[in-house]
């Protein structure tokens, strides 16, 4: 094996589904036609948000981070699953695992605390709707969602670069589909003891805590909901809050799975399920889900369409 001065290999062989290789040609083709999918429905919703008058308000702008994040999170590690599926070479440069392992978990750490202030803002919105222009102007919302992205980056930076320092003793077989920290942990060898504890403390700040205060706000916003005396004010409140709901579940179920135990107690196929789930189903279904349960938006999509072809 090929090493850079002797600490790691030039490249990861990333095993996947090498025990089932009849799995490969489906899971091919499922992402050939999810990708483009959720690439096509997040801009679409970028597109809605940034042009339609009625939905430039906090809660729009914090969806378009959050599609822009799903665009971001899907594209660091769909086409390499792809290039890997699609062909009998099955690596990834060691250079290229770094990128892969950094953006990932950018976007899953900010994703995480975006997700925390979206309720928030349903909160302030439902809960206390006449200090809500005042609480969420546009310089607080600004600052919200840049100590987001710092705070996503920050995870990132000193949890990628720590697991990095461990030494893999030769090994250059990842049992995965892509780089992700808990694989590489289980991976390397010698004492990584306090490598799990540091992530595991650190996933429950990120993943726990928010999740805490999201449930937090939706109770606070239930019990505003259930008061209301507007059959129609509490149907279009339930209406925008269970979207994000669903969002906040399938983001957070998996992730809670995988991130809050031990890297060495990880069953071997689960970190790959994982992966296949956040680089399609998340991102494919966001924009459907909000969407499908949102009437601004879907007028919004609608006019938008009706806008191209009339030009045309």
């Amino acid at each position: 094996m090929a090493l850079i001065n002797e600490s790691h290999p030039e490249e990861f062989i990333l095993l996947g589904f090498a025990d089932r290789p009849w799995l490969e040609l489906p899971i091919f083709i499922v992402l050939l036609i999810t990708y483009p999918v959720a690439m096509m429905g997040n801009i679409a919703i970028i597109l809605v948000s940034k042009l339609d008058p009625r939905l430039h308000s906090p809660m729009y702008f914090f969806l378009t981070n959050l599609s822009f994040l799903d665009m971001c999170y899907t594209t660091s590690i769909v086409p390499q699953m792809l290039f890997n599926l699609g062909s009998s070479k099955k690596t990834i440069s060691y250079m290229g695992c770094v990128v892969q392992l950094y953006f990932f978990h950018i976007m899953g750490g900010t994703e995480c605390l975006l997700l925390a202030i979206m309720s928030f803002d349903r909160y302030v919105a439902i809960c206390r709707p006449l200090h809500y222009t005042l609480i969420m102007n546009q310089h607080i919302c600004i600052l919200l969602v840049s100590t987001v992205w710092l705070g996503g980056i920050t995870y990132a930076v000193s949890e990628a670069t720590v697991t990095l320092r461990l030494p893999l003793c030769g090994v250059n077989k990842l049992d995965h589909l892509v780089c992700e920290i808990p694989v590489l942990i289980k991976t390397a060898c010698g004492e990584k003891e306090v490598n799990e504890l540091t992530l595991s403390i650190v996933c429950i700040f990120l993943l726990a805590i928010p999740l805490c205060l999201i449930l937090a706000s939706y109770a606070s916003i239930g019990c505003a909901v259930l008061k209301m005396k507007s059959s129609e004010g509490r149907k279009k409140a339930f209406g925008t809050c269970s979207s994000h709901l669903i969002v906040v579940f399938l983001f957070y179920g998996p992730a809670i799975s995988m991130y809050l135990q031990p890297p060495s107690s990880i069953t071997r196929d689960q970190p790959k399920f994982m992966a296949l789930f956040y680089g399609v189903v998340t991102p494919t279904a966001n924009p459907f889900i909000y969407t499908l349960r949102n009437k601004d938006v879907k007028g919004a999509l609608g006019n938008l369409v009706r806008s191209i072809f009339s030009s045309k």
